[in-house]
C-alpha cells in the first residue's frame, strides 16, 4: 500500500474541536506560504463560509468563538468534505461513470467510518432554487417538478406486464448452491444480514447495508387468546365501576383480588400497563378512577406470577402522577375531596417506594431517578402543600431512611422558613396543610428510628428540656423542632440529634 492509499483509507475521525484543531494546524502550515524571513504572507481565501460555522456553533448554544477559532474549523470542514470527495469520486471510477451520485456519497461515508446521510437519491438532477431573505442572505431550496396535466393524461400507456410463470429451480445440490440468477449471491445474503430486524432495531443499520428507506412491518402480531380479552375486559368494567351498591363493590373487591393473585396474566402485563396510564393522564380530575388505578397498580405488583421488571419504569409513571400532580380531583373547597386527594397521594408514595426496592436490582437508575425527582419537587417553594406532602411522602418511601439523613434533615430548616411558616401565619384557612406536612415531615423522621414505630410511640419520656428542645429548634426548624420536643419521644429526638453527624 503506497503513502497515498494510507492517507485515503485512514479512519475518518468524529467532528471534535480537539481533533479539528490538531488536523487543520498541519493543514495551515503546509498551505501557508511563508516569506524569506519567515512571517507569514496573507491569509488564502477558505471556500467554506465562517458564517456556517458561527450559525452552527450558535444552534448548540456556544457563542464565544472568535476568528480564529472559526477559520481553524471551517479549513477543517474542507478537509473533511474533500476527503469525502475523494472517495466518491472513487467509487464512481470503479463504476464506470462519469456521474457522481447520491450512493457514492453513502459509500464513500461507510468507508470513512461515519454514519451515512439520508439525502437525495433521484434519477433526474435536482434543480435548486434561490430566494434572498435580505442583503447578503441567500436561501437555497429545491424546485418541485411542475407536471402538465394534459400531458401526462395523453402519455402513452406504459407496455402490459407479462404474465406470471412458475418455474423451478436447485436451491443447493449437496449442501452447494449453484451460481444462478434465481439464487442470492454472498454479498446480498451479507447485506440482508444488516437489515433492521425487530420493532426496536436500530434502522441506521438499513443505509449502512446501502439500503436506503427500507420499510419494516413485523411479521409477528401479539395474539392472546379470546378468554384474555374477555377478561380484561370485564376487569376494566368492573374496577371503573363507581355504582355503591354493594354488590359492584363486592365485585370490584374480587376483580382486583383476581388481578392480585390468578396465574396467566402475563401476557395482558403491558395492556394493563397502559390502561392504568392513559386512565391517570385523562382522569385526573377524577379521585376514584385515579385511587381505582392505584389499587390495579398495587393488585399488579403483588401478584407473584407476573415478571414485572422490564416494565418497572412504565408502571412507575402514573403513581408518580398520582404524587406530584398539582391538582387531583375535582371540587378542592370540600373537606372530604381535599382529605380523600391526601390520601391517595399517601398511597401513591407507597406504592412507589415498593417499585423502587423491588424492582432497584433489574434496573439500578430506577430508585435514584424516582429519588431525584422527589428532591426536585420538595426543593421548589413555588409548589403547593398538596405537592410537597406527595414529594416528602415520596422521598422517605423510595430513598428510605439514608434519602431522609441526607437529603431531608439538611433542608428542613430553609423548608420550614419558605412553607411551614407562612402557612402558619395564615391561620385556620392553612390549618389542614399545615398538619398534612408536618405529619409527612414527622411520619418521615420516625423511619429513622430503630424498632416498630407502634411500640416506640407508646414510649412517652420525660419533658424535654430547654437545652435539647433549641437545639432541635435550631437544626430542623421551629415548627417540626417544636413538634418533636412536645412529642417528648426519646428515640425519635434522639434519632434526629444523631443526623447532625452527616451535615
Amino acid at each position: 500500500m503506497t503513502c497515498e492509499s494510507q492517507v485515503l483509507y485512514r479512519p475518518f475521525r468524529p467532528f471534535s474541536l480537539a481533533s479539528s484543531t490538531f488536523s487543520t494546524q498541519k493543514y495551515h502550515q503546509a498551505h501557508i506560504p511563508r516569506t524569506m524571513a519567515g512571517a507569514p504572507q496573507e491569509l488564502p481565501k477558505l471556500l467554506w463560509n465562517t458564517e456556517s460555522v458561527k450559525d452552527v456553533a450558535e444552534s448548540v448554544g456556544i457563542s464565544a468563538l472568535n476568528e480564529d477559532a472559526l477559520r481553524t474549523l471551517s479549513q477543517d470542514v474542507e478537509y473533511r468534505i474533500g476527503q469525502v470527495i475523494v472517495e466518491a469520486l472513487r467509487f464512481m471510477r470503479a463504476a464506470n461513470r462519469t456521474t457522481l451520485t447520491v450512493q457514492d456519497i453513502s459509500q464513500a461515508m461507510k468507508v470513512l467510518d461515519v454514519e451515512p446521510l439520508y439525502g437525495y437519491d433521484s434519477t433526474r438532477p435536482l434543480r435548486y432554487g434561490e430566494a434572498s431573505l435580505g442583503p447578503g442572505q441567500p436561501l437555497f431550496y429545491i424546485e418541485d417538478e411542475e407536471v402538465d396535466f394534459e400531458k401526462l393524461i395523453n402519455a402513452p400507456l406504459p407496455k402490459v406486464p407479462r404474465d406470471m410463470t412458475f418455474t423451478a429451480h436447485w436451491l443447493a445440490i449437496e449442501g452447494v448452491q449453484p451460481a444462478i440468477p434465481q439464487n442470492p449471491t454472498s454479498a446480498e445474503t451479507s447485506s440482508k444480514e444488516l437489515l433492521p430486524k425487530g420493532p426496536g432495531a436500530n434502522p441506521a443499520l438499513a443505509a449502512l447495508a446501502g439500503n436506503d428507506n427500507v420499510s419494516f412491518r413485523p411479521a409477528v402480531k401479539h395474539v392472546i387468546s379470546k378468554e384474555l380479552i374477555l377478561y380484561f375486559d370485564k376487569i376494566q368494567a368492573a374496577i371503573l365501576d363507581e355504582d355503591p351498591d354493594e354488590e359492584k363493590i363486592r365485585f370490584r373487591a374480587a376483580a382486583l383480588e383476581s388481578v392480585r393473585s390468578d396465574p396467566g396474566l402475563h401476557q395482558l402485563l403491558p395492556y394493563f400497563v397502559t390502561f392504568i396510564t392513559n386512565q391517570v393522564t385523562h382522569r385526573l380530575d377524577d379521585t376514584f378512577v385515579l385511587r381505582q388505578m392505584m389499587e390495579l397498580t398495587e393488585a399488579i405488583i403483588a401478584n407473584p406470577h407476573m415478571f414485572l421488571e422490564p416494565y418497572a419504569s412504565a408502571l412507575s409513571v402514573p403513581v408518580l402522577t398520582c404524587l406530584m400532580s398539582r391538582r387531583l380531583g375535582g371540587a378542592e373547597d370540600e373537606m372530604d375531596a381535599v382529605v380523600e386527594q391526601y390520601k391517595l397521594r399517601e398511597f401513591s408514595a407507597s406504592l412507589l417506594g415498593t417499585i423502587a426496592k423491588k424492582y432497584s436490582r433489574g434496573n439500578s437508575l430506577l430508585r435514584p431517578k424516582l429519588t431525584r425527582t422527589c428532591l426536585k419537587y420538595l426543593l421548589d417553594p413555588s409548589r403547593s402543600p398538596a405537592v410537597l406532602f406527595g414529594a416528602v411522602k415520596g422521598l422517605a418511601e423510595v430513598g428510605g431512611p439514608e434519602a431522609v439523613r441526607v437529603l431531608l434533615i439538611p433542608n428542613l430548616k430553609p423548608f420550614d422558613e419558605a412553607i411551614l411558616r407562612p402557612l402558619k401565619e395564615k391561620g385556620e384557612a392553612a390549618g389542614l396543610e399545615l398538619e398534612a406536612l408536618v405529619g409527612g415531615v414527622m411520619s418521615a423522621l420516625w423511619s429513622l428510628c430503630n424498632g416498630p414505630r407502634e411500640a416506640l410511640e407508646a414510649q412517652t419520656g420525660p419533658p424535654t428540656d430547654e437545652r435539647t428542645r433549641n437545639e432541635l429548634v435550631e437544626f430542623v426548624g421551629e415548627t417540626v423542632g417544636e413538634q418533636i420536643a412536645r412529642s417528648r419521644k426519646e428515640a425519635l429526638i434522639k434519632a434526629v440529634l444523631e443526623a447532625k453527624a452527616f451535615e
